[in-house]
C-alpha cells in the first residue's frame, strides 16, 4: 500500500499582520507565525505517531517553494526523523535540538505544490506587481537552507520547472494540485510521501480524488491521508490502484460535505 499526505501550512504572518505584505520585496512569501511553527511541529509528530500506529512512516518530502511552506515541512520533517519514540516524542513540546535520524526521510522543492497563482489568493498588494514579477523566488540552494541538515535529496527533478504562469484560475489550479499528487505518487510509487502545500491543494486531494464531496474549510496545518494498492504487473510494468480519501471530515483539520457547494481558502 502506498499513503499519501496532503498537508496545509500553518499560520501566516500576513493574516495575523495584515500590513506585512506593504513594504516586502517579496510580499507573496510571508512568514509562519510563533504559533504557526508550533502547529507544524505539532501536527508533525500527530502525523508521525497516527502512521505509527497503523504500521507505515513517511519515506519522503515534497514541498511547495513558499516560505510558509517551507517552514512548515521543515518542523514536520524533525518530527519525521527524530530519534525519540513516539512516546517520548509526543512530550516535547519544542523542535530545538531535538536529535535527528536524517536518513529515515529525503526532502525537496515541488514547484508544482505552488500556491493558486492568483489575486484571488494572493491578494490586491501582490496582483498589483505580479505581472511584472521575473523571478518569484531564490535559487534552490537558498530554498533548501531551511530545512534539516541531510535530509534533502538533491538528485530530484520536480514535476514542475518553475511555480505556475500568473492568473491561473481557480479550476485551473485545483487539476494542477490533482495532477501533481497523482504524478509525485507516480514517480516514487513505493514511498509514502507527506506533501507540504496551501488550502485550495489539500481541499483538492479530497475533492478530486472522492467524487460528490465538496470541501469548505481547510485549517492551519490540515491533511488528509490518501491510500491506494502499488503492485508489480507481469512484464515488471508498475500497477497501482485508484486512490481512497481516508481522511473522516472534522478529524485532521478538513471539512467537507456531499453537497454542491463552492470553497476557496489561501
Amino acid at each position: 500500500m502506498q499513503r499519501v499526505v496532503v498537508m496545509r501550512h500553518g499560520d501566516r504572518l500576513d493574516q495575523a499582520e495584515p500590513i506585512w505584505p506593504a513594504n516586502k520585496p517579496r510580499p507573496w512569501d510571508p512568514p509562519l507565525t510563533n504559533v504557526g511553527l508550533l502547529r507544524a511541529w505539532t501536527v508533525g509528530k500527530r502525523i508521525r505517531a497516527a502512521a505509527a500506529a497503523d504500521g507505515w512512516a513517511v519515506h519522503r518530502v515534497l514541498v511547495s517553494p513558499f516560505l510558509r511552506c517551507r517552514q512548515t515541512a521543515a518542523r514536520a520533517a524533525a518530527a519525521l526523523c527524530a530519534v525519540p519514540d513516539d512516546a517520548a516524542l509526543l512530550a516535547i513540546e519544542d523542535a530545538a535540538n531535538v536529535p535527528l535520524d536524517t536518513s529515515r526521510l529525503k526532502v525537496s522543492i515541488e514547484y508544482g505544490l505552488s500556491e493558486m497563482m492568483n489575486t484571488q489568493a494572493m491578494g490586491s498588494i501582490v496582483g498589483r506587481v505580479a505581472p511584472a514579477v521575473e523571478k518569484w523566488f531564490p535559487d534552490l540552494p537558498e530554498l533548501e537552507a531551511v530545512f534539516p541538515a541531510g535530509t534533502i535529496d538533491h538528485s530530484v527533478e520536480p514535476i514542475y520547472p518553475e511555480v505556475p504562469k500568473w492568473e491561473e484560475s481557480i479550476l485551473e489550479a485545483r487539476s494542477r494540485y490533482a495532477s501533481v499528487i497523482r504524478a509525485l505518487a507516480d514517480k516514487y510509487p513505493h514511498e509514502n510521501l507527506l506533501l507540504v502545500t496551501h488550502g485550495e491543494g489539500v481541499g483538492a486531494s479530497v475533492s478530486y480524488f472522492e467524487m460528490g464531496l465538496d470541501v469548505y474549510d481547510v485549517e492551519y496545518c490540515a491533511y488528509s491521508v490518501l491510500e491506494r494498492q502499488v503492485a508489480k504487473k507481469p512484464g515488471d510494468e508498475q500497477g497501482a490502484g485508484s486512490f481512497k480519501v481516508l481522511t473522516k471530515s472534522g478529524t485532521t483539520g478538513i471539512r467537507y460535505a456531499p453537497v454542491s457547494e463552492s470553497w476557496s481558502v489561501g
